[in-house]
């Protein structure tokens, strides 16, 4: 099968979807399938023997630390020179935009696939009036696929209370071989902890933006002087965040990709996740991969991945005083070693096979059920 992925962001961009993405596609080209990508053009032409298609790229002027790409007839061309037998559309809403209409115009199958709360983000962009019109927006897009996509059972609830059509919930999964509590190294530790090794080392990688609520981590390090803090990443919010932590025994280490990311995860003691915003949160899994308990704000999503006081700590978002409360149970030492325990133990199974099985099956059934139904039509 011919496969076209129309997708917001790709590499060299690192978020979970590319991570998802990439593992995905490896997954296909070994089991035959021929993939193209259209992306928004940040320089890379080729991903594991899949041409990469760029699409002219810009920065929104409130968020100018990521291009995106818009709408644009070139996506067409894309399309009718390739002739997939589907495609997949990735959080359609700007270059996706093009994905979804040009995909029905061409009569080839779609699906979709929803990864971010962008309707939620708003808010946090002072464009919190209009969060209906985003979900209006959203909805309307989700439902021209023939099938859609999302991370989570909570999501999946929560769309189609809100009208989105024919959902299903994509696999999670993990590079457990990427991350492993082996990856640990004392200059890695070193570097993230600003030289205070002995300390509790805290660690926060992803995108640093408003919505991710970073914030709320100081306290912790006011409270104790047990703890320092490692942020790793990159985003629109990070010098906001570098003058909120001045003062405190926090590393900002920028992006770090491939085996020094893996290292980073595993030369920490703990991973801290506050934000409430997420669809799933796949550094969840590859922190319990590598070994270390997860404190996270109580969602749906986190409790999906999450068992309190089993894998890892939730805390309630609401509470002013439970984020430092929840931190300060990892001063138990044996107690911080029983959850990172069993955290590994929990994720050691999961892999990326089953997700991209699962999206190879979803192709084929999709594009067979549409091909069937041409046929019908022409009888």
């Amino acid at each position: 099968m011919k496969i076209m992925i129309v997708t917001e962001t790709f590499l060299p961009s690192t978020d979970g979807i590319v991570t998802r993405l990439t593992a995905c596609i490896r997954w296909l080209h070994r089991d035959g399938y021929e993939v193209r990508i259209v992306a928004p053009d940040l320089g890379v032409k080729e991903f594991d023997g899949a041409i990469v298609q760029g699409v002219p790229a810009y920065a929104f002027p409130f968020y100018r630390s990521k291009k995106f790409a818009f709408p644009n007839r070139i996506v067409k061309k894309y399309m009718a020179d390739f002739e997939p037998d589907i495609v997949h559309v990735v959080n359609p809403a700007v270059v996706g935009y093009s994905g979804v209409n040009y995909a029905k115009s061409l009569g080839i199958p779609l699906i979709a696939s929803y990864h971010t709360n962008i309707p939620q983000y708003m808010s946090y962009y002072k464009l919190g009036k209009l969060n209906w019109l985003m979900w209006w927006f959203m909805k309307k897009m989700h439902n021209k696929a023939d099938l859609n996509l999302c991370t989570s059972q909570t999501v999946l609830e929560e769309l189609t209370e809100k009208g989105f059509k024919r959902m299903l919930v994509w696999k999670r999964g993990v590079d457990t071989e990427q991350f492993h509590p082996r990856h640990y190294t004392a200059d890695m530790r070193t570097r993230l902890s600003g030289g205070q090794k002995d300390k509790i080392l805290l660690l926060y990688v992803g995108r640093l933006a408003a919505e991710k609520e970073i914030e709320k981590i100081r306290e912790i390090l006011t409270e104790s002087n047990r703890f320092c803090l490692a942020i790793v990443g990159d985003g629109p919010h990070r010098k906001e965040l570098e003058k909120h932590f001045k003062g405190t025994q926090t590393v900002f280490t920028g992006f770090i990709h491939g085996e020094k990311l893996a290292s980073a995860f595993a030369s920490a003691d703990a991973f801290v996740f506050p934000s409430t915003t997420e669809t799933l949160g796949l550094v969840i899994m590859e922190a319990m991969a590598s070994g270390l308990p997860v404190v996270a704000a109580e969602s749906g999503p986190t409790k999906e991945q999450l068992t309190d006081r089993r894998n890892g700590l939730l805390y309630d978002s609401k509470d002013p005083t439970s984020f430092k409360d929840t931190v300060r149970q990892l001063e138990d030492f044996s107690f911080r070693q029983q959850l990172a325990q069993q955290a590994v133990a929990d994720v050691s199974e999961l892999g990326w096979a089953a997700a991209a099985e699962q999206i190879g099956d979803l192709y084929s059934q999709i594009a067979k059920a549409k091909t069937a139904e041409s046929f019908q039509a022409a009888e």
